[in-house]
């Protein structure tokens, strides 16, 4: 922080910002690439950084972009000309989207800055030919272009002392692991926040994406007035869809300007933003956004009733219907900030329903004064499930839980490959993991937040590349039913396995006996998913038969003089799946 000068900093890292933007569009170049491109946007750049407060970004600045692109398309000799050249051949709108869709997130890329290796980092500030901070700004925009510019450069800066730090310090290792991992974990965690609220914008209609917003600053500031909110809910989704878009200089200038104004109206908004309005760029706005929420006000004296006792909430609804749905929303959230977001957007589609059955009857009084106790029987419902989770997960022990998840999900989505099952099943053991020993109101709303974005991630990878429709019609539907939609889902009726040997279902190599519990677990989860693949409606005790011989077998064979040839001589177990199987697969010995 003392290195930041607030006043200062947009101008300063102009250029880093506008590093950002490149690499986060064109992930397969080299840093020295990058800065050519850079060098040649920087003049365009110049005219945004002297915006003034609440003015507009200007045309340049989203000239940029524009810019940007057309010189991608322009340069014979640019990287990735190949995959942009459908992108280039399309108007300029339709070409912004057409990049869009390429950036791939988390694509792969090898990083350089590795715990395990401190020397080659402290060599690296030492020499100072390319600065730490700003290779951290290129590997982490290629690595994660989803995350907001604003969000990178606050961690370049953290990441950039920490270095400087731990250079100093005799076991470089141990300070690294210490300092290094939380920055890692945490733009993890902020790359599928970021992208999840993309997908929204992008999905579901404006009012989704509105709603989204005014749940989660009315949790954050429950004393704020409703106008005060509705403007900063719609303020920050359109900042959103401006950082979306990947013009990182606007979203970093937009940014900027909602936390001088949300800095000049704390009074009234949340005592907790005090200490985040004291720091300076980039921290204030990180901190304001992970701040907690404000205390709960006493509006003891101003139920709810008139949502549903009003004689007067038809006409309302009718002549004014976003408004008071939003007034709804803003009320409802105020009165539950225990709620998750999903949650609160379940209670709000369900009395809009209400009213749209309820305002067309004679007497839609008595039609929609249960809405209290329907709001009531959606929470309940949506806590249900969140409680049967933890409780199948405590009697199952984690192991045989995380095995019925791969089970549930190859049901509901044989189409994925195995290891695609397996990833998305770990994300969910580990999300019951950390949620279930929390308490009852804590537990509710970590599993509900956790669900959100790893059906969100799910939900991309059918966007990419189609699954199945039940799973189309959960991720299309409704945001705030997608949860309850997936834990609904059944079997996939339409799906037919294509034959497969037992080599392919079962890896039976000596290498397992070398292999750590976690690579045994993945092994046995592959085989759980095949079988699952190949006979859906097989008996639970069928497929615990298998996993147990297989355990069994590798046991034995682990245990034998020659392993490996214990492993190509076993064929029982191949012959039991084979069995259960019908036939449908092929002995490969």
């Amino acid at each position: 922080m003392q290195q930041t000068n607030g006043q200062n900093y947009l101008e300063e890292n102009l250029k880093a910002v506008t590093n950002i933007m490149v690499a986060q569009f064109l992930q397969k170049l080299t840093y020295e690439e990058v800065q050519i491109i850079v060098q040649e946007l920087l003049d365009l750049a110049e005219k945004c950084k002297s915006l003034k407060s609440h003015e507009l970004p200007s045309e340049s600045c989203h000239q940029l972009m524009t810019t940007f692109l057309e010189h991608i398309c322009n340069n014979e000799g640019m990287a990735d000309k190949r995959v942009f050249s459908d992108c280039c051949n399309i108007n300029k709108t339709a070409r912004h989207k057409c990049f869009l869709l390429h950036k791939k997130d988390d694509a792969g890329y090898s990083e350089i800055f590795q715990i395990s290796n401190p020397e080659q980092i402290c060599e690296m500030d030492k020499e100072n030919q390319v600065p730490v901070k700003d290779q951290y700004i290129y590997e982490t925009s290629r690595k994660h272009p989803f995350v907001y510019g604003p969000s990178i450069l606050t961690m370049s800066v953290c990441y950039e002392t920490a270095v400087q730090s731990c250079c100093q310090e005799e076991n470089k290792t141990e300070c690294f692991q210490t300092k290094l991992e939380p920055i890692r974990k945490y733009v993890r965690e902020i790359s599928l926040r970021h992208h999840h609220l993309c997908e929204i914008g992008i999905k579901f209609n404006h009012r989704v994406a509105t709603a989204v917003e005014l749940v989660l600053l009315t949790k954050k500031q429950p004393k704020a007035n409703f106008s005060e909110i509705a403007k900063l809910s719609m303020d920050i989704k359109n900042l959103h869809q401006i950082c979306c878009e990947g013009n990182a200089v606007v979203c970093v200038l937009g940014r900027s300007q909602l936390m001088d104004y949300i800095c000049s109206k704390q009074a009234i908004l949340s005592s907790k933003f005090t200490p985040c309005c004291e720091m300076p760029e980039p921290f204030r706005g990180e901190c304001i956004i992970n701040s907690e929420n404000d205390d709960k006000p006493d509006l003891s004296s101003l139920p709810l009733r008139r949502f549903t006792e009003d004689q007067s909430v038809c006409k309302q609804f009718t002549d004014k219907q976003d408004f008071f749905l939003q007034r709804f929303l803003y009320e409802y959230s105020r009165r539950h900030p225990e709620l998750a977001v999903p949650v609160i957007l379940r209670v709000d589609t369900v009395y809009q329903s209400l009213l749209g059955k309820c305002c067309k009857l004679e007497n839609p009084l008595e039609c929609y004064s249960h809405g209290e106790g329907i709001f009531q029987r959606v929470v309940h419902e949506s806590h249900e499930r969140v409680k049967n989770q933890c409780d199948l997960r405590e009697k199952l022990g984690d192991s045989n839980f995380h095995d019925r998840l791969i089970v549930l999900y190859t049901k509901k989505a044989p189409q994925l490959s195995a290891q695609e099952l397996i990833v998305l099943t770990n994300n969910m053991a580990a999300a019951t993991a950390k949620c279930c020993p929390l308490n009852q109101e804590r537990q509710f709303v970590c599993m509900e937040d956790s669900a959100k974005l790893i059906l969100g991630a799910l939900c991309r990878r059918h966007e990419a590349e189609p699954i199945n429709a039940a799973v189309g019609h959960c991720c299309d539907d409704s945001y705030a039913f997608r949860k309850p939609c997936f834990d609904d889902l059944q079997v996939d009726g339409t799906y037919i396995s294509p034959p497969l040997s037992c080599d392919q279902v079962i890896s039976l190599k000596e290498d397992l006996c070398k292999a750590p519990e976690e690579e045994l677990q993945t092994e046995k989860r592959k085989l759980l998913s095949n079988l699952v693949k190949q006979k859906p409606n097989a008996a639970e005790m069928q497929f615990q038969s298998i996993i147990v011989n297989f355990a069994h077998l590798v046991e034995i064979c682990c245990q034998a003089e020659k392993s490996e040839t214990c492993f190509q001589e076993e064929v029982s177990l191949c012959s039991f799946v084979l069995e259960i199987s019908g036939g449908t697969m092929r002995k490969s010995h």
